[in-house]
């Protein structure tokens, strides 16, 4: 019927683990605006509050790079659980400051029910020597929305992008790639990647738009590190039907409204 009220897609945030800290005050107080308007979905990093945990998940063995020359931390059950513990607390600050600012908000595995994963790789490099590890992490297969059950203006879902896989097991996945699953899974047409940098830089250079083509030209010949993932991240979502992805560092007003950050869209 004509009269009754269009319901908005979700915006999907994903939060960088490095950058939660560095996040004023006036960043939540534009979220939560958006908030009053739209559902949010938030999905967190956990880098940071991990290598605070312990010195050991900055140690060089903490990281594993396959035969593809894929990187990915190298998960056991015990890392799953420190990465349970720092999300919870993470979790706890993130969730406070949302509803101080009225917006209700809670918090969500994606392991129960959210995001299903594949088997992961069995090889990787240990030195120069390419060993069979078992290594709980793997690729992101599915996405049932259903367990965001309130995806209503005025609430928010922070999501913790652990996964479970065939065997039942609870893995490890990459929060860029499980955000952008999750924002087509939505339907939301836009996915903001909040992280410590402003721009996607190319030659030095920021890059203000870029088509998907071109970032994966770019991310398969020149980017490294988390730059290539978050590349990778933002061409799944449009191959799922989001629209646009926004990577950056700014209030998510001005991510939205290009006035800052690298804007990638379809090509």
């Amino acid at each position: 019927m004509s009269g009754e009220p269009t319901v908005q897609a979700p915006i999907v945030v994903k939060l960088g683990g490095s950058c939660l800290d560095d996040l004023a005050g006036t960043w939540w107080d534009d979220l939560a605006r958006h908030g009053e308007k739209q559902p949010l979905v938030l999905v967190h990093g956990w880098s940071k509050p991990l290598r605070k945990l312990s010195p050991r998940y900055s140690e060089p063995s903490a990281l594993l790079r396959d035969r593809y020359g894929n990187q990915s931390r190298w998960t056991t059950p015990e890392v799953i659980d420190d990465i349970k513990t720092v999300s919870a607390e993470l979790g706890e600050e993130v969730l406070a400051r949302l509803e101080r600012r009225g917006i209700t908000a809670e918090r969500l595995l994606g392991s129960a029910g959210l995001v299903s994963a594949g088997e992961g790789e069995r090889w990787w490099w240990q030195g120069k020597q390419l060993v069979e590890l078992d290594n709980l992490v793997g690729p992101i297969t599915a996405v049932d929305p259903s367990p965001l059950k309130n995806l209503s203006p005025g609430h928010a879902h922070l999501v913790t992008p652990l996964a479970r896989n065939a065997a039942g097991q609870e893995v490890n996945t990459d929060a860029d790639r499980a955000a952008a699953a999750i924002a087509g899974s939505v339907g939301a047409s836009d996915l903001i990647l909040v992280t410590d940098v402003a721009h996607l830089l190319i030659d030095g250079r920021p890059v203000r738009e870029i088509t998907a083509d071109a970032a994966a030209e770019f991310r398969d010949k020149g980017a490294t590190g988390g730059m290539r993932k978050k590349l990778r991240a933002a061409g799944e979502a449009l191959e799922r039907g989001v629209e646009r992805v926004v990577i950056g560092s700014a209030p998510v007003t001005d991510l939205l409204a290009a006035r800052t950050g690298t804007v990638i869209t379809r090509n």
